[in-house]
């Protein structure tokens, strides 16, 4: 009996202590992956950010999401299939933040605001390497590591649209010890 009330009082505490908001933005982000002996050419990618937020109050909350980025990486030449590059990009954090302000729920009033976090992700990518003749040749790089992120947000309209601005850094675990930033620009609906 007293597993049940136990059971019971927690399940009706957590219903209150902790909502569960659905959240999500669409936009562009670029990214940079930078290794040793590697150039560093930028990726357009499409970007889709959703996110639940697992804790509310009035203007903050604390979200678990995936801002997820898809991108071609690489060069097509038409006329020389030879030194063709074209490869797809891939960004797939797990993401924890903490959201103050604009954007940080449903409800939040404010004009600006600002969120910042940490996580786990995965990313893949193919980049162009030069050896130590000189020779330049594609590599596949698919690897996970730490990511943290931050950026601002501004209210447009009313509700719970605006506007962000984010920043992103990863730094993978493979061989190839990858940077990764990126810099997002995002509308939340």
């Amino acid at each position: 009996m007293k597993k049940l009330l136990f059971s019971v009082f927690t399940v009706c505490l957590s219903h209150f202590a902790f909502s569960q908001t659905f959240m999500q933005g669409v936009g562009i982000n670029v990214v940079l992956q930078t290794s040793a002996g590697s150039s560093a050419d930028p990726v357009g990618a499409i970007m889709y950010s959703p996110r639940v937020n697992f804790m509310e109050t009035g203007n903050t909350s604390f979200s678990v999401g995936i801002p997820l980025s898809f991108g071609i990486s690489g060069t097509y030449n038409s006329q020389n299939y030879v030194n063709n590059t074209l490869g797809l990009m891939l960004d797939v954090p797990l993401m924890f933040n903490y959201n103050y302000g604009a954007g940080s729920t449903k409800e939040a009033e404010d004009k600006f605001g600002f969120f910042a976090g940490v996580g786990f992700g995965y990313h893949t990518n193919q980049y162009t390497a030069t050896d130590e003749s000189g020779y330049d040749y594609t590599v596949k790089m698919a690897g996970f590591g730490p990511v943290g992120n931050a950026g601002a947000r501004m209210g447009v309209g009313h509700g719970s649209h605006n506007l962000e601005l984010r920043f992103s850094y990863m730094k993978t675990l493979d061989l190839s010890k990858s940077n990764i930033m990126g810099f997002g620009f995002l509308f939340n609906f």
